[in-house]
């Protein structure tokens, strides 16, 4: 959901969640760089399950994480909550970019969850694939957001003198973080693009050719950012083929510490990431009856995520065109709590890796992980 084509020199990537702000300042002349990036933390309230609640306490803590970190507000942002649809379509191959945009928006009515016109549509021709009667057609994707939702967004960028050029999904930044691997072994595979936001149809059409091509593959990826809520997508080639959000994460295993021991949600945050889920309890340093108490939140936290990305993979198995899905690359707080993936790998069954694109190799592994989603959102374009 780009708001402008444009294309200057750095932008910088913004990923919102209920516990912190994130921004990444992305370079790209020649090799691509990080190269400013802030984590500012964010009030409990103002964010929700994917979705501004306050405004203006979004707003100010945008103030601070751009001044104290002297980024450019050109930004980027990400969205990823329930009131946020993506479909992949197949529509007859049309040349004429006003006919094709007219049925695009025709066949979304079917597809989309929610009334188009109150919602802000946008789409990318992703590849062309054979209907069932070997008639060529177009696969298109489309990504739909609720107005009333991106007004409070807006509404908090504006406050913070933020210019937005682009809003995009979450899932496609992330996408577009992975695929510049190599990334943190707990497996290994390679990963894709994600179909860009809405550009000239020239250049939608023009990435038919590689995205055809990737068609070849046989398998795909599922990608999850482990955050206050849990966003998933499943990708193959240069395409994403599914996206799902479960309002699930690991700020749902933080409230619960926090309600137990009568903690801050910020506290119990840290205390998860301080027991993990590998270290005999016995041997953690702190509070034993806090070490125990975190160390079963997040025993039944990752029993329940895995109980939502079974449920996902199980799902998406049931779209049409399903292609087998080998690894997932995990990104996002819940990345950097030890023995989490290990935990989430051995009750799904598949194999997991945390992300770590090249260009953050060099930030502490919290830092890192936090950054993922910035960094692929600053990509975009």
């Amino acid at each position: 959901m780009k708001l402008s084509a444009t294309k200057p020199n750095s932008t910088v990537g913004l990923d919102i969640e209920a516990g912190s702000v994130a921004a990444a300042e992305v370079a790209q002349n020649g090799k691509t760089a990080v190269t400013r990036y802030g984590i500012v933390p964010l009030e409990p309230g103002a964010f929700r399950e994917g979705e501004v609640v306050d405004p203006g306490a979004l707003g100010d803590a945008l103030k601070v994480l751009f001044a104290d970190n002297d980024l450019p507000k050109r930004v980027r942002v990400g969205v990823a909550n329930q009131r946020v649809a993506v479909r992949t379509m197949r529509l007859p191959v049309i040349d004429n970019p006003a006919e094709l945009e007219t049925a695009i928006r025709f066949q979304a009515q079917d597809h989309i969850p929610m009334p188009l016109d109150q919602a802000v549509l946008d789409w990318e021709v992703v590849g062309r694939t054979s209907g069932p009667n070997g008639e060529n057609q177009l696969e298109v994707v489309a990504v739909a957001g609720r107005r009333d939702m991106l007004s409070a967004l807006m509404s908090a960028l504006g406050k913070a003198g933020i210019k937005p050029i682009g809003i995009d999904h979450s899932a496609f930044g992330m996408i577009r973080a992975v695929a510049r691997g190599p990334h943190a072994a707990v497996g290994a595979g390679a990963y894709v693009e994600a179909p860009s936001s809405s550009t000239p149809y020239e250049d939608r059409i023009a990435g038919e050719g590689a995205a055809e091509h990737s068609h070849d593959a046989t398998s795909a990826k599922l990608l999850c950012n482990l955050g206050d809520v849990t966003n998933l997508a499943v990708s193959r080639g240069t395409t994403c083929l599914f996206t799902r959000i479960s309002p699930y994460g690991i700020e749902g295993i933080a409230q619960k510490l926090a309600e137990r021991r009568t903690l801050t949600l910020e506290h119990a945050r840290q205390w998860l990431a301080h027991v993990g889920l590998d270290a005999p309890v016995e041997s953690i340093e702190g509070d034993r009856e806090t070490i125990a108490a975190a160390r079963d939140a997040l025993s039944d936290g990752a029993t329940r995520l895995a109980d939502e990305l079974r449920l996902s993979l199980e799902y998406y198995a049931t779209q049409e065109g399903a292609v087998p899905i080998e690894g997932v690359v995990a990104c996002g707080p819940g990345a950097n709590i030890p023995g989490l993936l290990e935990r989430l790998e051995r009750a799904i069954g598949q194999r997991f890796e945390g992300a770590r694109p090249e260009a953050l190799a060099h930030l502490e592994a919290p830092v890192a992980a936090r950054l993922v989603t910035s960094f692929g959102l600053a990509l975009e374009g």
